[in-house]
C-alpha cells in the first residue's frame, strides 16, 4: 500500500487541521522565546546595570523582535487561507538565525 493511499484511509487524520496546529505551534514557540528573552534580560541585569549587560539586553531584545516578526508573518499566512503557501526560505532562515543567536547569547550570559 502506498503512503498516499494509507493517509486517505486513516479516519483519525484530518489534514484540514494542519494549518491550525502549525499556527498554534508557532504561538507556543513565540511564547517560549518570550520567556527566554525575559530570563536573559533578568540574568544580564542581575547585580546592577552595566554596559555589557545593557548591550546584551539590547541584542536579545532585537533578536526576539526579529523572531517575533517572522513568526507573526507565518501565523498570519496560516490563518489567511485553508491551503497556505510554503514558508519562504529567507523567512525560515531569519527565524532560525534569531533562535540560534538567542541561544548563543543565553549561553554567553550564563557562562
Amino acid at each position: 500500500m502506498s503512503a498516499p493511499a494509507a493517509r486517505q484511509r486513516d479516519p483519525d487524520r484530518n489534514p484540514g487541521l494542519q494549518p491550525e496546529r502549525t499556527r498554534l505551534a508557532w504561538r507556543r514557540t513565540t511564547l517560549s522565546g518570550t520567556v527566554s528573552a525575559v530570563l536573559a534580560v533578568k540574568t544580564a541585569l542581575h547585580g546592577g546595570a552595566s554596559t555589557p549587560g545593557i548591550l546584551a539586553c539590547a541584542l536579545v531584545c532585537a533578536l526576539w523582535l526579529g523572531f517575533l516578526g517572522a513568526a507573526h508573518r507565518r501565523i498570519r499566512t496560516l490563518a489567511a487561507t485553508a491551503a497556505p503557501a510554503a514558508f519562504a526560505p529567507r523567512h525560515a532562515a531569519a527565524a532560525a538565525l534569531c533562535t540560534v543567536a538567542m541561544a548563543v547569547c543565553g549561553a554567553a550570559l550564563v557562562l
